[in-house]
């Protein structure tokens, strides 16, 4: 029988579609080259510092916009909603955290922002009456892997780090987590996760 009672999930790559294949999707659409985005926003010193601060709340979506249309070349108006603009819910996940729930454990989310205006990852996925604990990065002016935001999250949950775990898309996030005593789990495949959970929470959660 399993002693956890929290459960923790990134959004964008969890409770959704996977973020790469639909950044894919944007560069053909705009004409871009493979990796454009990659290379602009991630690999590029300044494109790091202001998507850093993006999810810190530091600038706006609309800044970081203007700011990456530069970089690529595109317009910037509705840039990061263009960018995503593929993602779509993921079922598994989502229908196992409405398992957990009902099986008496707790959910949270805990995401790195995108903005919050113009364009909403968010919208539509009722995360405050379907999760019990919504931590998004900007409204606490960190950004994971931060440790800070990990503790504030636990605190919310009101659970120690020891009954958590901990699921993101990326590795180096989990690794944080891990620090902390969460458990971790790097989501790769949503079926694959799902076992996973339901063998730590002892809880089947792809029957339920």
């Amino acid at each position: 029988m399993s002693n956890r009672t929290g459960l923790i999930l990134d959004f964008g790559g969890v409770l959704t579609t996977p973020l790469l294949p639909a950044v894919l999707a944007f560069e053909q659409g705009e004409g871009l080259p493979q990796g454009a985005c990659l290379t602009a926003l991630y690999k590029d010193d300044e494109g790091v510092r202001i998507t850093s601060d993006l999810e810190r709340g530091a600038v706006s979506q609309t800044e970081w916009n203007d700011f990456a249309g530069k970089m690529l070349g595109v317009s910037p108006d509705g840039l990061m909603g263009r960018i995503f603009g593929d993602l779509r819910p993921e079922p598994l996940l989502i229908n196992a955290a409405a398992a957990a729930r009902r099986a008496g454990i707790k959910v949270g989310i805990l995401s790195n922002s995108v903005g919050l205006a113009p364009w909403d990852l968010y919208d539509g996925f009722e995360l405050e009456r379907l999760y019990d604990v919504v931590v998004i990065s900007e409204q606490h002016l960190m950004r994971k892997p931060d440790l800070g935001l990990f503790e504030i999250t636990l605190k919310l949950m009101d659970l120690p780090a020891e009954q958590c775990i901990f699921v993101d898309d990326t590795e180096a996030y989990v690794q944080a987590a891990e620090q902390l005593g969460l458990a971790g789990v790097h989501n790769q495949d949503p079926k694959q996760t799902v076992a996973t959970l339901s063998e730590l929470l002892g809880v089947d959660l792809i029957a339920s």
